[in-house]
């Protein structure tokens, strides 16, 4: 642990510009950046998550810096619920609550430590020893379908399709999400360009096209079911298919939210409607409080095979959690 006491020169800098002025060379601006993002900073006592909070003279400023760890994953026993496999790649449905691959706060634990423990060392090794074989991600919450490479020919090949989006080769990609009320057409497209949130670095934001960080981002969503549904077109949410034509950072989440019908259970981005649920009747009130993460799940995931040229198309079923939040809502119908 690192402990500082700002002086007079501190008032009105930015709490990283000033912590990595006094730590430089040991410790980079990002890296701090990095720490004040885990918590791991704080300030008379208090944890301070703003990088750009702004100093004053007389402030007691600690630092836990945590242990290096090794940045080589190991293979773990961890059951993988495979949907297919072959010599070229493996197809499993990743359960929510599983991180794809090690990273701050999850060095274990992970989908690519369960990978490393089946596969052993015949995963792609393209993607860098932290990720091995994975060539697109989903959400530690989200559940679904995920498709892993097994050597550099399948990972070059794979990760071609998901760079193109499926514009011009068979990449397909469907999830299955819950959200709040319902859009105001059955159909819909939501062209909006993506960046980091300035409030929140670990978020993304819609932000202006112009932005240096700006990534195109377009989602097609189509309304399946309506729940309570009223004279006045509105409901109390709705069952949505969403097909990416992109695949960023927590589109769906963020697109959604935007159009004004985050996700059931998306705290991140639906932080408004948290006290929605005190106002539903039982059994509903209780199942929608005790179901703590986003309601998404990747239902569908179809590619070219990277050998055969075949089209594979794989589905995977609403797990049991959601399934009984969607039938809690249906039963409000």
């Amino acid at each position: 642990m690192k402990e500082l006491i700002t002086d007079t020169d501190s008032t009105g800098k930015r709490l990283d510009a000033w912590l990595s002025a006094r730590l430089a060379p040991d410790l980079s601006r990002n890296r701090i950046q990095s720490l004040i993002g885990e918590g791991q900073v704080s300030i008379d006592g208090r944890p301070v998550l703003e990088t750009k909070h702004k100093l004053r003279e007389g402030l007691r400023i600690t630092i836990e810096i945590p242990e290096p760890h090794d940045a080589t994953p190991k293979g773990e026993d961890i059951a993988l619920d495979i949907v297919y496999e072959d010599t070229d790649l493996i197809v499993i449905n990743k359960p929510a609550g599983l991180v794809v691959h090690p990273g701050n706060g999850n060095w274990t634990g992970t989908l690519v430590n369960a990978l490393l423990h089946h596969c052993g060392d015949t995963l792609s090794g393209i993607g860098g020893v932290r990720r091995p074989g994975i060539v697109h991600r989903l959400d530690k919450e989200t559940s679904g379908v995920m498709v892993v490479a097994k050597n550099d020919l399948a990972h070059r090949h794979l990760s071609a399709q998901f760079a193109d989006h499926g514009r011009t080769n068979e990449l397909e990609r469907a999830y299955i999400a819950l959200v709040w009320g319902t859009p105001d057409r059955t159909t819909g497209t939501i062209d909006a360009p993506l960046g980091r949130s300035h409030r929140d670095r670990t978020k993304q934001a819609i932000v202006h096209e112009e932005r240096e960080d700006a990534r195109h981002a377009i989602t097609h969503f189509e309304v399946k079911e309506r729940y309570d549904a009223r004279e006045d077109a509105t409901a109390l949410a709705s069952l949505v298919e969403c097909r990416l034509e992109t695949g960023r950072t927590h589109q769906i989440r963020v697109h959604m939210a935007h159009i004004g019908h985050p996700l059931v259970g998306d705290l991140e981005y639906g932080s408004s409607y948290k006290t929605k649920a005190n106002k539903l009747n039982e059994p509903l009130q209780t199942i929608v409080k005790a179901f703590t993460r986003q309601a998404l799940h990747a239902k569908l995931l179809a590619f070219e095979h990277p050998t055969t040229g075949d089209v594979m198309r794989f589905e995977a079923a609403v797990p049991s959690d959601m399934a009984e939040l969607i039938r809690a809502f249906q039963e409000t119908a």
